[in-house]
């Protein structure tokens, strides 16, 4: 079994390979492969959703059974229902991939397309059963977290999948990925360790949009194949310099809208540290993003993306203490 490498791939590929980056070097170790079709780098904003979650419960005690819960919902949200994402956008991608990116898994033939398939049903079954788990384990009287994992799940599903497809669309496939990584992994983690609200899940909503914007950036790296299969994503309808600012702008303003919010519910610290946190932003999408997303693309997020889920807990435990949890 023999896998093509990429190219381009510099030294540092082996942990790119791992983290199922863009610039991977080849391997012929079948876990080694698995893993890279999870996209572990894709894993943290969703362990980070469900911290943020649990800081906004107001609920959150440091005992052992409630940091073991915690770890179970980010072990469901991140490894297996992440890694079942990724693993199916692999799968109904791979033609796209050919073009874009000839040395992933599947264009390369390192790995079967059915051992492919029993991939994805492993870790979507184990994911919807840990939801369960942790249903049973916050006595839910109502399976909460299985509908979510439920719910993302077929989220993922015609994101990926014809005939919906939801990543023809730039806006409406972006907007659903930002969505899968900010609002459901918050919910699962307030709705374990609390109640969720209609207030909060349409403020994580609201937040979303800036996840579209951070969903745009990795656009850039696919116009080719995109526009070669009619895909019509941001930077293919726009054009890679239009689509640079509309990625930035939707970070920044969803993100000054959840400063008005604090404002608004007299958290005017937090108000103050999401706007410190929002500047440093700014100046790395002068830096990267808009100057030149498609080779800037990973040094831009490495640099940038740390403020934003640092503002995202800040947003949480601001609103933990306010009114909007009860």
């Amino acid at each position: 079994m023999s896998n093509s490498p990429n190219p381009e791939a510099a030294s540092g590929g082996g942990a790119r390979q791992l983290l199922g980056m863009k610039g991977a070097s080849g391997t012929s170790s079948i876990w080694k492969i698995r893993l890279q079709l999870m996209k572990p780098v894709t894993w943290i904003p969703l362990i980070w959703g469900v911290l943020c979650g649990a800081a906004a419960s107001g609920n959150f005690h440091w005992s052992l059974s409630e940091v073991g819960a915690s770890i179970a919902c980010m072990l469901m949200s991140g490894p297996l229902l992440a890694g079942y994402t990724q693993t199916i956008n692999d799968y109904y991608d791979r033609e796209i991939d050919a073009i874009n990116e000839p040395y992933r898994p599947i264009p390369s033939g390192a790995i079967p397309l059915g051992q492919v398939k029993a991939q994805i049903w492993i870790l979507l079954l184990s994911g919807l059963g840990v939801a369960y788990g942790l249903d049973l384990w916050a006595a839910h009287t109502t399976p909460v977290l299985l509908l979510l994992a439920l719910g993302g799940s077929f989220v993922s599903l015609i994101y990926s999948a014809p005939p919906l497809k939801l990543k023809q669309n730039g806006w409406l496939g972006n907007y659903a990925l930002g969505a899968s990584y900010i609002a459901l992994p918050w919910w699962a983690g307030q709705a374990l360790f609390g109640q969720l609200t209609w207030t909060t899940a349409l403020l994580t909503l609201a937040y979303s949009l800036a996840g579209l914007g951070i969903a745009v950036v990795n656009d850039f790296k696919s116009v080719e194949g995109d526009r070669a299969m009619g895909l019509q994503s941001l930077p293919v309808a726009f054009g890679i310099e239009k689509a640079s600012w509309i990625s930035a702008g939707m970070i920044d303003v969803f993100q000054l809208a959840m400063v008005a919010v604090l404002i608004a519910i007299g958290q005017h610290f937090a108000a103050v540290l999401l706007v410190l946190l929002i500047i440093p932003q700014i100046t790395f999408q002068d830096i990267w993003l808009l100057r030149d997303p498609v080779a800037f693309d990973v040094k831009y997020q490495a640099s940038a993306q740390p403020f934003l889920v640092l503002g995202m807990l800040v947003t949480a435990l601001a609103i933990g203490h306010s009114s909007l949890v009860s």
